[in-house]
């Protein structure tokens, strides 16, 4: 998918995308469409498979925009970088997104169960947690996706869970203000953290979920290709061996006050496994990246050299990954289980990727 020059809604871009299938079983995209001034909506968009393969979209028009005052601010507004999760106990979709308002991104969440008609239950309120020495909601937060189905909670209990990102510069919102450590981290870099919220609260209440708590850190940067920082990509899998989670690690350089024109950044995709008995803790990783940028597409955009994983599906036994190509366009890749010399088996994961196709509506992609 790349932008549609007719369309100033997507003026700057279509990217990282959320993804999941109407009540009819259609596969959809829900892109981030970015307008003029950088500001996001989220579309709908029908994928169009071709022997089975994804090669290109039909677009179905905006969900999702940011029409409440915590998604504005006054020289910017968003909602941006959806992550949608079908989970089948609650008959919903739901959506993490970035709310990016008066006070930067923060997190929100919105339900469906159609994929083109959402209900906001509003930003994460974090709840307090003793010992932890600090409020998570004063921090900007990113990529979050929860798991599928309820997972065992610290205390055993069946528990929805999130994945998300705190950042601890303070700086994004009040410029000198540095970085705030919680309890027992001593590595400044964003990472991947897990919060839980009791199934029986949710069935009982759905807003429950905005309230999550029992937060602890699953994984920080560790190899070279994670330098800068890391965070989830798609909704974790379920596989053999545990939850499959897709993340990215960033290198490079980003100044200080976080200003885009000055960055100069690689973002490539790793994987690590999640204990199915206990989520928040990692059973393996690869010391090396799983998908690197290596196509025009991926070199040259908005912010080039980018691969930002942020969908999975599953077409006729295949799994496809969809995502991000430098901030401007959106690629798929397929995702295969390999051994070393190439054979399928049940060891590994190596992603295969395929040449992404513009859908009918879109231009070339624009130069970088």
């Amino acid at each position: 998918m790349t932008p549609d020059p007719g369309n100033p809604l997507e003026a700057e871009g279509v990217l990282n995308p959320a993804s999941g299938r109407t009540p009819d079983g259609r596969l959809h995209l829900l892109p981030r469409l970015v307008a003029a001034g950088n500001v996001s909506r989220v579309g709908l968009a029908e994928v169009e498979l071709r022997d089975g393969v994804p090669v290109g979209v039909h677009r179905r028009g905006v969900v999702l925009a940011p029409d409440e005052g915590w998604e504005r601010g006054l020289t910017n507004a968003g909602v941006e970088d959806p992550r949608t999760t079908r989970v089948p106990t609650l008959g919903r979709h739901l959506m993490t997104y970035v709310a990016y308002g008066p006070l930067g991104p923060r997190l929100a969440l919105a339900v469906s169960t159609d994929l083109r008609s959402w209900r906001r239950l509003g930003p994460v309120q974090f709840a307090y947690q003793p010992g932890l020495d600090t409020d998570l909601n004063l921090f900007p937060n990113k990529d979050a996706v929860f798991f599928p189905e309820p997972v065992p909670g610290p205390d055993g209990r069946p528990c929805y869970a999130m994945l998300h990102r705190p950042m601890w510069d303070l700086s994004w919102v009040r410029p000198g203000e540095g970085v705030h450590l919680p309890a027992g981290i001593t590595d400044e870099r964003a990472g991947i953290w897990i919060s839980y919220v009791p199934a029986d609260e949710v069935r009982a209440d759905l807003t429950a979920l905005v309230r999550p708590r029992e937060h602890r850190c699953v994984a920080l940067s560790e190899y070279d290709y994670e330098e800068l920082k890391i965070g989830a990509g798609p909704p974790p899998l379920r596989v053999p061996e545990g939850w499959l989670l897709i993340h990215h690690g960033v290198t490079g350089y980003v100044p200080p006050g976080w200003d885009p024109a000055g960055q100069d950044v690689t973002y490539a995709a790793g994987a690590m496994l999640l204990d199915p008995a206990d989520p928040g803790r990692v059973l393996a990783r690869t010391a090396e990246p799983i998908f690197v940028p290596e196509t025009e597409d991926e070199h040259h955009g908005t912010v080039p050299n980018v691969v930002f994983p942020t969908a999975i599906e599953q077409v006729d036994g295949v799994h496809y990954v969809f995502y991000g190509m430098a901030d401007t366009r959106i690629g798929v890749a397929r995702l295969d289980r390999l051994t070393d010399e190439g054979e399928r088996d049940e060891t590994s994961f190596r992603p295969v990727r395929q040449r992404p196709r513009p859908d009918s509506s879109a231009a070339e992609p624009h130069p970088g």
